[in-house]
C-alpha cells in the first residue's frame, strides 16, 4: 500500500508559550518535523516558525501520534530541556486504544528494542543487541473487545509504546505498523500524548501540560 502525506490543515494548537518554551497540542497525521522529500516538508515545526520564528526541537511524536509537545525558543532552553529527556527527568502519559481485554489492572513491560532493519521503520525485540525499554501502563477501563489504557514510558525509544503494546498481545488500535486485521482497521492511530512534566529551564518550576484524548 502507498503511503500519502495529507496532514490535517488546521492550525497548531497552542498551550502555553512564554520567551523560553512554547507548548503544542499535536494533530495526528502532522509530521513533528520535515520528512525526506517536498511532499513532506509541510510539519508542525514549519508551521511553528511563522510565529515563533526562533522555535527549536526538543523531542518529536510520531506522525501518526497526536498529543503534547514542548519546543524551545532559545538555544539554552533546547539544551536545558533535551537534557532533562536524556536523563529522564520529564515524566510522559499517554492515553491508547488497544485490541481486546486487558485483565490486569496495572503492571510492566520490559523489552529491550532495536530497530528491525529490513523493514524499516519497524522496531522489534531483541534480547542481545537491544537498548532497554521499560513502559508502565495501568488500565482505565475494559471491555470484551478494547481496553482503554494510560502508558507512562520510563525510556524513549521510537515506536517503543506500540512495540510494546503488541507483545503483550494487545497492539493498539489503528496502528498501520504492529495490528493487523480489525485491529488495524481504525481511521488512526489511538495513541495521544495525554500529559508532559518538565522544569522550566529558566525558572526550575515544575510545569505540567496535558490535553485531552480526542477519541
Amino acid at each position: 500500500m502507498t503511503f500519502t502525506y495529507a496532514p490535517p490543515p488546521d492550525p497548531p494548537v497552542i498551550l502555553h508559550h512564554d520567551h523560553e518554551v512554547l507548548v503544542v497540542d499535536k494533530q495526528a497525521g502532522l509530521l513533528s518535523v520535515p520528512g525526506r522529500g517536498e511532499d513532506k516538508a509541510d510539519c508542525l515545526i514549519e508551521r511553528l516558525r511563522g510565529a515563533f520564528p526562533t522555535v527549536l526541537l526538543v523531542h518529536r511524536l510520531d506522525l501518526d501520534t497526536s498529543g503534547v509537545m514542548v519546543f524551545a525558543l532559545t538555544p539554552h532552553a533546547q539544551r536545558h530541556l533535551s537534557k532533562q529527556f536524556e536523563e529522564r527527568k520529564t515524566k510522559k502519559t499517554y492515553i491508547a486504544r488497544v485490541a481486546g481485554r486487558v485483565t490486569e489492572k496495572t503492571g510492566t513491560v520490559d523489552l529491550p528494542l532495536i530497530v528491525d532493519w529490513p523493514n524499516r521503520p519497524r522496531q522489534k525485540v531483541d534480547f542481545e543487541a537491544g537498548r532497554p525499554a521499560q513502559t508502565d501502563w495501568r488500565v482505565v477501563r475494559a471491555n470484551d473487545t478494547e481496553t482503554r489504557i494510560r502508558l507512562m514510558p520510563l525510556t524513549g525509544r521510537s515506536h517503543q509504546l506500540r512495540v510494546h503494546m503488541a507483545e503483550t498481545g494487545h497492539p493498539i488500535l489503528g496502528d498501520p505498523l504492529y495490528a493487523s486485521g480489525a485491529a488495524a482497521d481504525h481511521p488512526r492511530l489511538m495513541l495521544h500524548a495525554e500529559s508532559l512534566r518538565f522544569k522550566h529551564p529558566e525558572s526550575g518550576v515544575q510545569m505540567n501540560f496535558s490535553a485531552r484524548a480526542p477519541f
